[in-house]
């Protein structure tokens, strides 16, 4: 594992699943919304999800093992700032739409 993921590699993992999460965030915020867009977001967002928990567990491994650069280090800190983003995001997701049904449903009684 050691001469697969050195610190330059880890970094770059770590930004790009960094950056691929912040563009998503972008183009939703400024609500661009195109075909292609979508099916590549479609395609690419579980694969970088699972990516995202794997090189973080492996990015701390890794930290807690080898002697890092700092920059390595900074990128398994954004990485595990964005992980617990999109995750934290299914979760609220998932309450507001469990209170709005109670609410809905709640004030037929």
């Amino acid at each position: 594992m050691s001469k697969l993921l050195n610190n330059r590699t880890l970094t770059i993992i770590n930004f790009s699943i960094v950056a691929y999460f912040v563009l998503l965030y972008v183009l939703d915020f400024l609500k661009m919304d195109f075909v292609l867009i979508g099916v590549f977001r479609e395609i690419l967002t579980i694969p970088f999800i699972l990516a995202q928990m794997l090189f973080l567990v492996l990015g701390i491994i890794h930290v807690v093992k080898h002697k890092t650069r700092l920059l390595t280090f900074i990128s398994i800190v954004l990485l595990a700032i964005n992980a617990t983003y999109t995750i934290g995001s299914f979760f609220k997701a998932y309450l507001s739409f469990t209170f709005l049904y109670l609410y809905k449903y709640n004030s037929l009684l």
